[in-house]
């Protein structure tokens, strides 16, 4: 049963009292087989109101014993206290397996530490300021593709995701894909749609030689992604053996020159490969479903709206002039999307030994689920958790979120390398729609989200937009 969205005015008058739309939690938990079907439909649709009320909940699958953690204690003590004891669990690795095999995503232990030294260097504060400007004109560009179709309907899921590619041509590919950027986003959105269909297979835990049918039409796209990254490594390459100083100084060239800080090792090839398809697919995939989250909630709250579009107008200038740090409602709104709809909807560990999480005993081999999905609609640390109020992450109110409670990009050693990168461009995309358009949501499409490994309104997200 679907809860559609609803308005209702509330008492104060900078307020609107939006609950957005979410599969309605099931009084009581699905036998084996109709949890399959659910998992692979929708997995949001398999939690129960007890997952958004108790501290932990206990459950299983046939290969595993499962605990659904949301107590902020114990979240920490998985994700940073205790979290040698605690690595990615099986169901997690396979269905990532696809193409990011030995990425940073996907690495466990000493392959992992060393990829995470060698490739921070890449995504520290001043080099991800230093991309503001590629990211407004990548921005800017979509502005004036929109601005065409003023008074129509559009899907902004689709124009989202192509501004988010073209920020990754701009910022770590700045010489190109090699081919249309359409073919790589057509290819990505296959990819996305066929890894985050959950197998039944992979539930009932059968080994890996088994064929997963659903898999095969990997095949082509994997291919593609193969002769993708092959080009981009050996043209970078030529580039930079015949003019070091003439090549881009872009993330490219930053991860083929990266090494381990610690021992000087470089990324091997495979892990090379398997960080770009990484970076491509991550970089744009999660940004996307966060902007275009913002833009459905930001269509159906005319109050923020406003707020936005004024603040849009003092901070964003002509052109690639625009004032990130000043955008503290922009970024409310994002905290708030990033709240009702995370890009990471579950984090999953594996227990490699016997542990305590707030007093329950969790024996070895326990399938450990931190869901911020539950975690941040979980109705004993939110007040009104299902509606949509970014008053929550305005200055003064922020603080008093627990850190381990509100956890969009994960958290502890794992937390998402990228998430600077992500917030700001979201951010610049954000304010630079709100400074040149009104929105307002298509009353014939019902918006539904469902998880296909990231966050998406099934159908797109179609806006009618006019310039303002």
């Amino acid at each position: 049963m679907w809860r559609p969205d609803s308005h209702s005015r509330a008492a104060d008058a900078d307020h609107d009292d939006l609950v957005p739309p979410v599969p309605a939690p099931r009084a009581e938990p699905l036998g084996l087989f109709a949890l399959l079907r659910v998992l692979a439909r929708n997995p949001l649709e398999a939690w129960t109101a007890a997952h958004f009320e108790e501290p932990i909940v206990v459950g299983g699958l046939p290969v595993a014993p499962v605990a659904v953690v949301s107590d902020p204690s114990a979240v920490r003590r998985v994700l940073l206290e205790n979290a040698g004891n605690y690595e990615k669990d099986w169901l997690q690795r396979r269905v990532l397996s696809h193409g990011l095999t030995d990425g940073l995503l996907t690495a466990e232990g000493q392959q992992w530490r060393t990829q995470r030294r060698a490739l921070a260097p890449l995504f520290a504060r001043k080099t991800v300021q230093n991309f503001a400007h590629a990211m407004a004109g990548a921005a800017d560009d979509m502005i004036a593709r929109l601005s065409r179709c003023d008074g129509q309907t559009v899907d902004l899921a689709v124009e989202v995701t192509r501004v988010t590619l073209d920020v990754l041509e701009r910022t770590i590919f700045s010489d190109g894909f090699g081919r249309d950027a359409e073919q790589i986003r057509l290819a990505m959105k296959t990819y996305f749609e066929t890894i985050g269909t959950i197998d039944p297979f992979d539930v009932l835990g059968l080994p890996r030689f088994i064929p997963r049918p659903r898999r095969w039409r990997l095949r082509a796209t994997l291919r593609l992604f193969d002769t993708t990254i092959d080009a981009i490594i050996a043209s970078r390459r030529r580039w930079l053996s015949r003019d070091r100083g003439g090549a881009p100084s872009d993330l490219l060239t930053l991860l083929l020159e990266a090494v381990d800080p610690q021992t000087g090792e470089a990324l091997s090839e495979r892990e090379l490969r398997a960080n770009i398809l990484t970076f491509i697919a991550a970089g744009h995939e999660t940004t996307a479903n966060l902007i275009t989250w913002s833009l459905y909630l930001l269509s159906r709250s005319r109050r923020w709206r406003a707020r936005l579009q004024a603040e849009a107008d003092r901070e964003v200038g002509p052109g690639v002039d625009i004032g990130v740090d000043r955008l503290v409602e922009t970024r409310a709104v994002l905290d708030e999307a990033n709240r009702l709809y995370p890009p990471i909807t579950a984090i999953g560990r594996q227990a490699l030994a016997e542990d305590v999480l707030a007093g329950v005993p969790i024996r070895r081999g326990t399938m450990i689920v931190i869901a911020p999905y539950v975690l941040h609609r979980h109705r004993k640390l939110w007040a009104n958790p299902e509606v949509f109020d970014p008053r929550r992450f305005l200055p003064g109110a922020r603080e008093t979120i627990d850190r381990f409670a509100y956890l969009p990009f994960g958290l502890g050693p794992r937390t998402c390398i990228g998430a600077a990168f992500a917030l700001q461009e979201a951010a610049i995309v954000l304010a630079k729609m709100m400074r040149n358009f009104d929105l307002e949501a298509d009353p014939t499409h019902s918006i539904e989200p469902i998880l296909k490994v990231t966050l998406r309104p099934r159908g797109g997200l179609p806006i009618r937009i006019r310039r303002r």
